[in-house]
């Protein structure tokens, strides 16, 4: 699923300027970026769940998902894919 949908996600609910905070796998989240708080992973989660039509559970969500983008994506991929 490498459609670019959770750079955009991620890119709108943070409010981040694509030109000056681009948005790669590699790219730190947890900690490293000063918008993403709890209130922007639960308007992630929900944004995620509304584009992909799938549904993530209290209990799965952890911080290792948002360590990067990459390991968001992949969480999503997996999600996605059943």
């Amino acid at each position: 699923m490498n459609d670019g949908e959770i750079e955009r996600i991620l890119t709108e609910i943070l409010a981040l300027d694509p030109a000056s905070t681009p948005l790669d796998d590699d790219t730190a989240l947890n900690g490293a970026l000063p918008e993403f708080d709890s209130m922007a992973v639960v308007s992630i989660l929900t944004a995620v769940e509304d584009h992909y039509g799938i549904v993530i559970d209290d209990d799965e969500v952890d911080a290792e998902i948002f360590e990067t983008v990459g390991t968001l994506k992949r969480f999503v991929d997996g999600k996605v894919a059943g």
